[in-house]
């Protein structure tokens, strides 16, 4: 019913990935991305946004969670710069669960903030400790 409501909208369904659909316009290019019953929109446009919140809630009367803060167990972070994804917490429930979160952290071959390159870098002389 929703994947009939969308394209009756004008969504498209990725064949590739039956949960993603999208919409593209000469104003705004949309994307709705479909988890058994949590929806991630998301666009250029903030008045195809409420557009579509208003068509799904007229459908099936939607819940409007508000910005996204977490989905699929990732952490969301917006800023003027973009996105940040983290699984933290979901890092921190599996510590938990198997009752590791007392273990010792260890070194990291490389640099949290690293951007990485495959045409740049020197590779580890010693990379034993990290395997």
């Amino acid at each position: 019913k929703l994947t009939s409501a969308l394209i009756q909208f004008g969504f498209t369904q990725s064949s590739t990935n039956h949960s993603l659909f999208v919409k593209h316009t000469t104003e705004s290019f949309t994307t709705l991305l479909v988890y058994v019953d949590d929806i991630m929109l998301t666009s250029n446009n903030l008045c195809m946004i409420d557009k579509v919140k208003d068509y799904l809630d007229n459908q099936f009367h939607i819940k409007d969670l508000g910005e996204l803060k977490y989905f699929l167990g990732f952490e969301v972070a917006q800023s003027n710069r973009g996105l940040v994804l983290n699984q933290m917490k979901y890092c921190l429930e599996i510590l938990f669960e198997f009752g590791l979160t007392g273990c010792k952290p260890i070194n990291s071959p490389a640099h949290p903030s690293i951007k990485l390159n495959e045409d740049e870098g020197d590779l580890i002389i010693d990379p034993t400790s990290f395997r």
